[in-house]
């Protein structure tokens, strides 16, 4: 007799040899096999956007799209004002001219379209605050995403603090990176 949370080991009932192929084969099929030029043209493009292939291949797995663009709260760029941010932002942001779109959600600023700058920041608005209900929160996020002519599915936050982390469930964005993975030292 087996113990209470104990599963009492393998059915040894008629069929398990068959069962145990069966499921090997159901648990294999469950893995896609990329064509070895997929996963090149896939290392190349996570490479582009300057992210660990683990990172970039991931994200591509549980949204099944690509990412297009990148949502950078003011924390992560390490913003305080509209123009001022710090060398290796600035560098990050003009390296992914053309790879992807670039957009920057601000806290507590009155005019967020200033912080727009062609080159480095393709679209602003405001960031969603502790006290924004959450469709508000959803609404702002998605109409940034429709004003940079991005699929929310391939927007991905980079996010600085816990609270930026969860814009991309709020929104159904395609994800969330830490800005330790955008920003790495």
């Amino acid at each position: 007799m087996a113990g209470i949370g104990h599963n009492g080991g393998p059915s040894m009932a008629a069929g398990h040899g068959f069962r145990k192929v069966a499921w090997s084969r159901a648990r294999a099929a469950l893995l896609p096999s990329l064509p070895l030029e997929i996963v090149r043209l896939r290392v190349k493009r996570a490479e582009r956007l300057g992210l660990p292939y683990k990172t970039y291949a991931t994200v591509r797995a549980v949204t099944g799209h690509d990412i297009v663009g990148f949502l950078f709260s003011d924390n992560a760029l390490g913003m305080h004002r509209a123009g001022e941010m710090p060398a290796a932002s600035r560098a990050r942001l003009a390296a992914l001219e053309g790879a992807a779109r670039r957009l920057v959600a601000v806290h507590g600023a009155s005019a967020p379209q200033a912080w727009v700058e062609p080159g480095l920041i393709d679209a602003a608005g405001l960031a969603p605050s502790l006290a924004t209900p959450w469709r508000a929160a959803r609404d702002n996020l998605r109409a940034l995403a429709r004003q940079a002519d991005v699929p929310v599915d391939g927007l991905v936050v980079v996010a600085a603090t816990a609270l930026e982390r969860e814009w991309s469930a709020t929104a159904g964005l395609g994800g969330t990176i830490a800005r330790d993975v955008m920003f790495p030292g």
